[in-house]
């Protein structure tokens, strides 16, 4: 699931990603405020994508326990001038099924829009 949760953010596709929610989810990126619902996430997502030229992540390691699935690596963010990013991150996942009730964002992207 990890694998292809974030092949699709990978993909930048946004409505594959929402698929992996459930409908009253919660999203948190870094120090933004939450976004509340899977219709919303999406396009919040949808639209961050739409700021970027690409997104790659390098999973490192993953661990869950107690529907709870957490996970770290390297993200490289490329800029739309072709410059890139690269950050540590790591993403907590509080389950409901199989389906991400809580998704938690910790990476410092604050450089992102820099150029």
């Amino acid at each position: 699931m990890i694998e292809e949760l974030f092949g699709a953010i990978d993909k930048k596709n946004a409505n594959a990603f929402a698929g992996y929610l459930t409908d009253d989810c919660t999203f948190r990126f870094g120090n933004q405020q939450p976004v509340v619902g899977k219709d919303k996430v999406e396009q919040y997502v949808a639209a961050f994508f739409d700021s970027i030229l690409g997104i790659e992540h390098k999973i490192e390691d993953v661990w869950s326990a107690d529907g709870v699935i957490v996970c770290h690596g390297l993200v490289t963010y490329t800029r739309r001038s072709g410059s890139e990013l690269r950050v540590p991150f790591a993403n907590v996942f509080k389950m409901a099924g199989r389906n991400i009730r809580e998704y938690l964002i910790f990476a410092d992207t604050s450089d992102l829009y820099d150029e």
